[in-house]
């Protein structure tokens, strides 16, 4: 296979699992966040800054590249890699939720799902056949099986029908996978909020032996406390030689109780998102630079952080950038908040190590001021 799990170390204290995935361009240290780069690039920053801060994989986006530029001129540049300078592991979602989230814009039958472009509203349509293609032809490290990601809250009805045809889109996926030599195929297990479709899907699934699985459909407005109830009764299923993923999936909290839960990896666009927006993650919990009292504040956002930004910009100016629509206060934003979750992760990974991760999640959660998980970020 083109992608393998090695795992290191189980935690004796919670559990969780110390591993690596090993890919055509590198190995991923997980647990792992792998930052967005939806349109082969993560907003506002280049891969030699991702590379200063140690982001061992990053994700672009199927249903973006597939309109714009296309996956033709994408492969004419040499695959993924090449066109975007980074010569490091790359996951590609199939561009299934992207598809669905359409809503009025898409209509699904067996074969796949009909669509018009949100760019200039051309037909266009997408199949788990088309999303091999495209995938195939952008050369990521990890692909996605084709999936369809039910809405919460859904009936029970519809969910099974849903989890069913993204049973059989797998099946075709696997069938139409040009490339298992170099690009590894995840299936991502559905089933919404109920347990026993939930089970049938991973059952499903992990009897056709993809290289990974990922654990759709979760994050999507639930509570907290419900995604945490599917992950207890799904993980256990999924295969412990084999890399597990948490998609969309991406708040501080959640990274370590999904770590916890046995999860390796998660991607989520949330830090690069509400950076630009001014709100940025820091040791003491979520500070919003935007707000007045930072006028005059002439420290760095987070005393204990050693980024870029916080080695030499202070509140002060970061808020002035942002309050002026300054590209360079976002920068510096979303620099320090992909630096924290990447920091986050080393200090996860090094609290699984020596079998401290509940001690580690408490302070953490202390410091943080996360004391109820519905809170979330």
């Amino acid at each position: 296979m083109a992608v393998k799990y090695e795992l290191i170390k189980q935690c004796k204290q919670s559990g969780a699992r110390l591993g690596r995935v090993h890919t055509p361009h590198g190995v991923i240290e997980t647990p792992a966040f792998m930052p967005v780069g939806t349109q082969a690039t993560v907003k506002t920053m280049s891969p030699e800054e991702l590379k200063t801060m140690d982001a061992h994989i990053i994700l672009s986006n199927t249903y973006h590249l597939f309109l714009r530029p296309g996956h033709d001129i994408v492969k004419a540049a040499g695959g993924l890699h090449k066109f975007m300078n980074w010569d490091r592991p790359i996951l590609t979602d199939s561009g299934g939720f992207q598809v669905f989230s359409l809503s009025e814009m898409r209509k699904i039958t067996e074969e796949g799902v009909h669509f018009r472009s949100h760019l200039n509203g051309d037909k266009k349509f997408l199949s788990p056949e088309v999303a091999m293609e495209i995938q195939n032809a952008l050369g990521s490290d990890i692909m996605m099986a084709f999936d369809e990601c039910p809405p919460f809250p859904a009936e029970h009805e519809y969910v099974k029908k849903s989890l069913e045809r993204t049973t059989r889109w797998a099946e075709r996926c696997l069938e139409a996978h040009a490339r298992p030599h170099d690009q590894g195929l995840f299936a991502i297990v559905q089933g919404g909020m109920y347990k026993d479709l939930r089970i049938q899907s991973a059952n499903d699934l992990t009897s056709m032996d993809f290289p990974g699985y990922a654990i759709g459909g979760l994050s999507v407005g639930e509570p907290k406390h419900l995604m945490y109830e599917v992950l207890d009764y799904t993980v256990p299923i999924l295969p412990a030689a084999k890399p597990r993923y948490l998609m969309g999936v991406g708040s501080p909290d959640a990274l370590i109780d999904g770590a916890i839960r046995g999860i390796d990896m998660f991607d989520c666009v949330l830090p690069t998102r509400i950076a630009r927006n001014g709100t940025t993650m820091t040791s003491q919990g979520r500070l919003v630079i935007r707000n007045a009292k930072y006028a005059e504040d002439f420290g760095p956002l987070d005393p204990e952080c050693s980024c870029y930004t916080c080695t030499n910009y202070s509140r002060a100016y970061i808020r002035h950038l942002i309050k002026a629509d300054e590209t360079f206060g976002m920068r510096l934003t979303t620099y320090h908040n992909l630096h924290f979750l990447l920091q986050l992760m080393r200090d996860v990974r090094q609290a699984i190590l020596e079998d401290r991760l509940l001690d580690f999640r408490d302070s953490f959660f202390t410091s943080y001021g996360l004391f109820d998980n519905e809170k979330g970020f």
